[in-house]
């Protein structure tokens, strides 16, 4: 069991980076970016295959790399060419599938057996013992969290912010929007690519249907999250994301230890909360109306 808790809490710690990005590109830029699941295997396309030439420690960076220009032809198709920001991420995942296979060589995985890593880099360095790929994801995640928050707060963070609370007003304010969306999907991206880098070089493997349902996956994490802590803050927001996914792998590693329902049905569980987690504002404003509506016909019924 302390091992199904350790997994549960590395892979937590890695996928959280994509919860992360989806609070910068949904709830802070407004953003619904479905670049998200085709960036995620670029990433680890990227990382995999250099780390099999024996760049592990370079294949990082460039899948960022890779991530930030896939975050940029996004913007450009939502921002320059006038694309919904919806099809503009439907457009460029479908694009990335070819360049994840291109990157890949043109085969649907490809594999890091007896190839070493940055996980193995470590663990050889003598950091950390048992707990080393954990406290490696760990440190990474908290890093670029630290590193987003303290974005956040710089005059281009604050654009970014304004621009995803009232595009009107950044506009009056002679801010470019279309700059302050393009740094904000690139650097979203950007984090999406290095989960998808550390998740490929953790399991030893990149696999082209690997992103499948990613999207839908951080937003449960930040869902999740966002349900303990709340979300008034911007710290909180960010402890939200790590903490959400936490939570999300930890129960998918009790229901993939005791069995008590096929791991493939936890996608549909998934799917669900985040369907219901969205629409809760509007369940919500229609169930205090039907109370207004009753309790209205309930005084009208009263005799004078």
């Amino acid at each position: 069991m302390l091992h199904i808790t350790q997994t549960a809490l590395e892979l937590g710690f890695l996928y959280a980076l994509v919860a992360m990005a989806l609070f910068l590109s949904y709830r802070i830029l407004d953003i619904a970016d479905l670049t998200t699941d085709g960036c995620f295997v670029l990433g680890a396309a990227v990382s995999v295959t250099l780390a099999a030439s024996g760049h592990p420690i370079l294949a990082i960076p460039a899948a960022m790399l890779a991530g930030m220009a896939a975050g940029f032809v996004t913007a450009f198709l939502q921002t320059r060419l006038g694309v919904p920001s919806i099809l503009a991420g439907i457009v460029t995942n479908m694009g990335l599938y070819t360049v994840n296979l291109m990157v890949m060589g043109w085969s649907a995985n490809v594999s890091l057996l007896k190839t070493e890593t940055i996980f193995t880099m470590f663990e050889r360095a003598g950091i950390g013992g048992a707990w080393h790929e954990t406290l490696l994801a760990g440190l990474i995640t908290i890093l670029v969290g630290v590193l987003l928050l303290l974005f956040l707060g710089t005059r281009l963070g604050l654009s970014i912010r304004a621009t995803g609370d009232n595009l009107d007003m950044v506009r009056a304010s002679s801010i470019n929007p279309a700059f302050t969306i393009t740094v904000g999907l690139c650097i979203a991206n950007a984090m999406t690519a290095l989960s998808g880098a550390m998740v490929g070089q953790y399991q030893n493997a990149a696999d082209i249907n690997g992103g499948t349902g990613i999207v839908v996956i951080g937003l449960a994490c930040l869902i999740i999250g966002e349900t303990v802590l709340g979300r008034r803050t911007l710290i909180k927001g960010a402890l939200a994301a790590v903490i959400g996914s936490v939570i999300y792998r930890l129960i998918y590693a009790i229901v993939l230890y005791t069995k008590i329902m096929p791991v493939q049905g936890l996608r549909l569980i998934t799917a669900i909360v985040v369907a219901l987690a969205i629409a809760f504002p509007t369940i919500k404003n229609w169930v205090l109306f039907q109370k207004r509506k009753a309790a209205a016909r309930k005084g009208g019924n009263h005799p004078c």
